[in-house]
């Protein structure tokens, strides 16, 4: 792996960001995927054949996903060095967000603070899955800086770790078990056994890269000068209360880091929803959080990228 490649493709991200397009590869990952589903659910199917369909479906998009891009690697690499390499760190720069995920938190911040509640809840409504019709300033940031913390590891830290460790192949295969989790892997009557091996992939990918994003949090919150004993203390007592078996780290590390509690009562579809409460909620969430999530969300980039050069250079 080249030493360059990770940091190549945060830059590209930072600059350029993620491109609006029907050819993104994570979009053509999401057509693919929906194609296999729509040939594979039968919704009235027993649910050992359902599990059985969803794992077949799993096998063959990371089959696909792992050919098809080491295959276009083998090409590239056919090329002049330079040409290939920046082909390598664009096609990398598509599996990462950090850009995307501080300019959304960035634009529900500026209408909080415009006193735009419509808009702000509008706009969550987005990247969060309750009902937001009703939430107020407070309930909207937190529902913004728990996207934020939880994707620092989807969005950027586990597919970084990935390219890291085995190339653009093996951060692509993480992208693909990552977007058939969040397309499948629900636990509703639709998804419960056809999503579940989806989701136990997606739960063994993330659980090094989350428990990294977890140390890199507690160290960013100390150079930004937050509280970073509270971070760690908080991912100690915390974390494990979330569902799930990798987002409570990087929430609870970042309620820890601000000083804030994440967690609390979520609607979804109108049906009650409590989750976990993340931090000591000493301070009111306010919408300057957002801000202070996105900083902790860089620094931790950076953290990883200069880690995964050092390590390179060991090896």
């Amino acid at each position: 792996m080249d030493i360059y490649l990770p940091l190549a493709a945060v830059l590209l991200d930072l600059v350029f960001g993620d491109p609006r397009t029907a050819w993104h590869p994570v979009v053509l990952l999401g057509r693919l995927i929906a194609f296999f589903e729509q040939r594979l659910l039968n919704r009235q199917a027993a649910a050992g054949q359902k599990r059985l369909a969803g794992g077949l479906l799993v096998l063959i998009v990371l089959l696909i996903t792992f050919g098809t891009v080491y295959s276009l690697i083998q090409c590239l690499r056919q090329w002049p060095g330079w040409l290939a390499f920046g082909l390598e760190a664009l096609l990398a720069s598509f599996v990462i967000s950090p850009r995307s995920l501080a300019a959304a938190g960035r634009e529900i911040r500026d209408f909080l603070v415009a006193g735009n509640l419509e808009q702000a809840r509008y706009k969550v409504g987005w990247i969060v899955g309750r009902d937001t019709a009703s939430l107020d300033v407070a309930e909207i940031t937190r529902a913004t800086v728990e996207t934020i913390a939880e994707n620092i590891v989807d969005g950027i830290i586990a597919p970084l770790f990935y390219l890291a460790l085995g190339g653009l192949p093996l951060a692509f295969l993480y992208r693909a078990v990552n977007t058939m989790d969040s397309m499948i892997g629900y636990r509703n009557e639709k998804y419960l056994d056809f999503g579940m091996i989806a989701a136990r992939v997606d739960d063994i990918f993330n659980y090094l890269p989350a428990r990294i994003t977890g140390i890199l949090l507690v160290l960013a919150a100390w150079l930004l000068r937050y509280d970073a004993v509270r971070s760690a203390k908080a991912i100690w007592r915390d974390a494990h209360k979330h569902p799930s078996p990798n987002s409570g780290i990087p929430e609870s590390a970042t309620a820890g880091a601000l000083g804030i509690r994440l967690g609390g009562l979520n609607y979804y579809g109108g049906v009650a929803s409590h989750r976990a409460h993340m931090g000591d909620g000493t301070a009111a969430l306010r919408p300057e959080h957002i801000t202070r999530t996105s900083y902790l969300m860089y620094m931790s980039t950076g953290l990883f990228v200069l880690l995964a050069g050092v390590l390179v250079l060991i090896k």
